[in-house]
């Protein structure tokens, strides 16, 4: 393996251990000897990586946005038309994120507000949530959208409500447990009512 490869794979290492400690302590967890712990790399490899704290978070907003592509087949184009097959996909993506993958989301959320309090963090994110929202554009086309990108920005803001809701809402510990099914049925009323 090149040099490149090895920072490029640390780099990953880094994010990945960084977006574990916000998920579990918040960004009061989150230092960059924290992250060396977490990653079991030696005292001062985050920080040779990324020097600030501002940089520490935008390569969590990166890699968080290339993981939730991921879960949608890497980001690849939709191929379906039918809208019973995309309620099912796009319901599938959110049952992971609400089981095995909600560590992941709360520490999206919990990086996110940060980008409201941090002018450079703001761009950050933003870039980080255009994949999200042209994968969604994409869907939306595919099933036939007037105006794919507008409908995208309601369908993302949708799933966000919906796994805030569920993740971290007042009634978050209430619910019963995620149920395919039910996401299923509610997937396709989004995709609906944002087509109609």
């Amino acid at each position: 393996m090149s040099a490149p490869e090895r920072g490029s794979d640390r780099r990953t290492l880094i994010a990945d251990s960084a977006i574990e400690l916000v998920a579990a302590a918040g960004l009061r967890g989150l230092t960059h000897r924290a992250v060396d712990g977490t990653a079991g790399l030696p005292a001062g490899s985050t920080s040779y990586y990324f020097r600030t704290r501002t940089a520490l978070i935008g390569a969590c907003y990166a890699r968080l946005a290339e993981l939730d592509l991921d879960d949608f087949d890497g980001g690849a184009p939709p191929e379906s038309t039918d809208r019973d097959a995309a309620a099912a996909a796009v319901a599938a993506v959110l049952y992971r994120w609400l089981t095995t993958g909600r560590s992941r989301q709360l520490a999206r959320f919990e990086l996110s507000l940060e980008a409201a309090r941090n002018p450079e963090l703001a761009t950050e994110l933003h870039r980080a949530g255009r994949g999200p929202r042209e994968l969604a554009a994409g869907i939306l086309a595919a099933l036939g959208a007037t105006r794919p990108a507008e409908s995208a920005e309601l369908l993302v803001a949708w799933a966000d409500g919906l796994l805030y809701d569920r993740l971290a809402g007042a009634l978050a510990h209430t619910r019963p447990a995620p149920d395919p099914a039910e996401l299923t049925a509610v997937a396709r009323r989004m995709l609906d009512a944002v087509l109609a």
